[in-house]
């Protein structure tokens, strides 16, 4: 028995999810979706497959991790809160504002090619800065690290994110393998909070409607003050439940002392050991208040800047030419299949820019001056040796 595509008109999204979670294919998109499964085996590793562009959200993966960046004023301030339990509600805050925000529909971005980076600064009412580089730093296994810190604010954030997708029948896994660190640097005796991620699905692939999921936990925790939270990203039964819904644990050593609840689409709310609730997070009346960020225009940029490395790509999905975009996508992956096998014949191997590994993990190559200003002047040098010229002081 054939695919048979999804039809527009005979179709509605799944009860219960939000609008912009599904997607709808129509006779051209289920034909060549039907095309690509025909290739997969369930369990296959999904990293060499090459995806139909329309799938693709346009940008890369190294900008979409600054979604976690959008809401900072969660973070500014945090080490003025005597209270450690409160330093920790605050950096779950952090952490759970970055999912709302998605693309309309089961879309991916980009996947970085080795050596690309991505840049940007953000200006805040207050005056202060912040700043964020993203670099693909391994193809295999493929490996983004990024790096945000604002000196003034007394935040800064390190990580890598590490994707392995798998293709489950009549669903794609996609596990985020990979952890944020958040410092408070105004309480250096915190040392770090460790977050790792949850798993993303995109369900209804084969039949069904397309629907993008959240699933599985994540792991929030400080061995320093001890407090630890284990983050259930729900998915939807298939007879009972919800979407989006997360709830979780809070802990300090072998004491529970709150639990969270909610949907991260929507909103979420922490109650504490003594049942008093607050809200950490609503999408529908703070999701719209997103940190801008300043990015150099596209001929400012280097050539392996994320957003000119993929400007044929994005002119084309944004234009809808599913033919240009294949072509512009295939183009960026050639060329860097190319680069990799001279650099292999040369005998070389890559070093990123950017980072470099210290015990394990991939870490910027700066080292932060104490000062605010002084640090401030030091991450604009590290991440734009020269500044383009629109950048404005």
């Amino acid at each position: 028995m054939g695919y048979k595509p999804r039809i527009v008109d005979e179709d509605r999204a799944p009860d219960d999810t939000e609008p912009d979670d599904t997607s709808i294919l129509d006779e051209n998109e289920g034909s060549i979706i039907a095309s690509l499964i025909s290739q997969l085996r369930v369990g296959m590793d999904l990293h060499k497959v090459t995806f139909p562009t329309f799938v693709l959200e346009p940008r890369s993966m190294l900008e979409r991790i600054t979604d976690f960046m959008s809401h900072p004023d969660l973070l500014f301030g945090a080490e003025n809160c005597d209270d450690p339990e409160e330093r920790f509600i605050r950096v779950l805050q952090y952490y759970l504002a970055g999912w709302h925000i998605k693309p309309k529909g089961v879309k991916k971005p980009y996947n970085p090619v080795l050596g690309e980076f991505f840049r940007c600064r953000y200006d805040y009412p207050d005056g202060s800065r912040g700043f964020y580089i993203a670099e693909q730093v391994s193809h295999h296994p493929p490996v983004s690290a990024f790096y945000y810190v604002s000196p003034q604010n007394k935040v800064c954030v390190i990580g890598e994110l590490r994707p392995k997708s798998k293709f489950l029948g009549n669903s794609v896994s996609t596990t985020m393998e990979g952890e944020n660190r958040v410092y408070l640097l105004g309480r250096p005796e915190d040392k770090e909070y460790v977050i790792s991620m949850p798993n993303m699905y995109a369900r209804g692939i084969l039949w069904g409607k397309m629907v993008l999921e959240l699933g599985d936990s994540c792991v929030v925790k400080n061995d320093q003050t001890g407090h630890y939270a284990d983050i259930q990203f729900k998915t939807k039964g298939y007879f009972s439940g919800t979407y989006n819904a997360v709830a979780g644990r809070i802990r300090r050593g072998a004491t529970d002392i709150g639990e969270i609840s909610g949907k991260w689409s929507a909103t979420m709310e922490y109650k504490n050991a003594k049942g008093e609730k607050r809200v950490l997070f609503d999408a529908q009346k703070d999701g719209q208040n997103v940190a801008p960020k300043w990015v150099a225009p596209e001929d400012e940029q280097e050539s392996n800047e994320s957003r000119r490395l993929w400007t044929r790509l994005t002119r084309a999905i944004v234009a809808k030419d599913m033919d240009a975009a294949t072509e512009a996508k295939t183009a960026v992956e050639e060329s860097q299949r190319e680069a990799r096998r001279k650099m292999e014949e040369r005998g070389e191997v890559h070093v990123p820019r950017f980072f470099h590994l210290k015990d394990a993990r991939w870490v910027p190559k700066i080292s932060l001056p104490s000062d605010p200003q002084e640090a401030m002047q030091a991450v604009e040098k590290f991440i734009w040796p020269t500044l383009p010229p629109s950048y404005a002081q």
